[in-house]
């Protein structure tokens, strides 16, 4: 689990992106997409058209970090939402998935 100062900000985009984008492409893919800056101090979550990936960019003052998981079974939970970006609670960034 990666570990998250409280208070820090989560912003996920809820439309899958093009999984084969670099940290330079995902930090782009903030910039564009989500109106916010990737070297913040917030983490951005992002989901692959299939259910099952998430990748994760964070800023940690000296570099970027790109994180990727990919279940072998389940999903991970979405919220559905209209809107492009979706706040999270810290809590809900455990990365913990649900069984399909």
């Amino acid at each position: 689990m990666i570990a998250i100062p409280s208070g820090a900000r989560v912003l996920a985009a809820t439309k899958p992106v093009d999984f084969r984008k670099g940290m330079d492409g995902f930090a782009a893919a903030v910039k564009e997409h989500l109106r916010a800056d990737a070297y913040s101090d917030a983490m951005f979550v992002f989901r692959a058209k299939r259910a099952g990936h998430v990748k994760l960019i964070l800023w940690d003052g000296t570099g970027l970090y790109l994180f990727s998981k990919r279940l072998e079974q389940g999903a991970f939970y979405s919220r559905s939402a209209a809107r492009m970006l979706n706040r999270l609670t810290v809590a809900e960034t455990s990365l913990s998935s649900a069984s399909s």
